[in-house]
């Protein structure tokens, strides 16, 4: 495992001091948010050209985590060049100037963001270092999560593209399709990758990534920093909160 997660860091550093540099250059930090995918489809495509345990199991998870990985980097980069620099790190970064700025951008966006990509990916790691490479029960399960994931993701992602590309929807609330069912669909398909891929390999410790994604979804970075900004943004968003399901999906109020 240790000589594993060796040839990983060699892979993810270099790339997170290249985008710090680049970040330094342009005074953009924002782009980091689509290496949130890009990185841990890195972390799998290193794990497939470096070790030889290629089985089922390997190469499941690695295909699952390159495609999830990819879609989203894309998405993402796709919204930063539309939209420029997120508040988020505009706050974050506010008063900070030079190499006071780089510093805390190189430790608290890229540095942090990298340590939590290591240790969120520890089932695609594992999955190359298991020595019974047939899917299981619980793997078929993780599989089909997975692609319940995925889909919240892509569908939730398409139909707030869609709503935000109309100009009469202008400061309203996405309230229909899978927006109607939970308030962050996009952050419940995430929530439905991990486990599932943990579930793949399904190894006691390494259900530390789904936990960590879990709290940093429903607890920390993901739906509270969202809610908190759309409040103040959205006029009926109140509302929104009264009939929606906050996470996990259920029937909106008074169907």
């Amino acid at each position: 495992m240790i000589d594993l997660a060796l040839v990983v860091a060699q892979a993810l550093v270099p790339a997170l001091l290249i985008l710090w540099c680049i970040s330094i250059l342009t005074g953009k930090v924002s782009f980091i948010d689509s290496f949130w995918g890009a990185g841990f489809a890195l972390i799998a495509a290193t794990c497939l050209l470096h070790f030889g345990n290629i089985g089922a199991i390997s190469l499941v998870t690695a295909g699952l985590t390159i495609v999830w990985g990819m879609r989203l980097a894309l998405y993402l980069l796709k919204r930063f060049l539309h939209e420029g620099e997120d508040k988020r790190y505009i706050r974050m970064t506010k008063g900070k100037e030079g190499l006071s700025r780089h510093f805390f951008t190189l430790f608290m966006v890229f540095g942090f963001q990298g340590a939590l990509m290591f240790i969120i990916s520890a089932p695609v790691m594992y999955a190359f270092l298991k020595a019974d490479q047939s899917l299981t029960l619980l793997s078929y399960v993780g599989i089909a999560l997975w692609c319940a994931g995925i889909f919240f993701e892509w569908v939730g992602d398409y139909q707030l593209a869609a709503f935000k590309k109309n100009p009469d929807n202008a400061g309203k609330v996405l309230n229909t399709g899978l927006w109607a069912w939970t308030r962050h669909p996009n952050y419940f398909g995430d929530f439905c990758v991990w486990w599932g891929l943990w579930m793949i390999s399904h190894h006691p410790v390494t259900i530390v990534a789904p936990i960590i994604m879990s709290i940093l979804l429903m607890k920390v970075s993901g739906t509270p920093l969202l809610e908190k900004s759309l409040k103040y943004s959205r006029p009926g968003y109140d509302d929104y909160i009264r009939n929606t399901s906050e996470f996990f999906p259920r029937p909106p109020k008074g169907t």
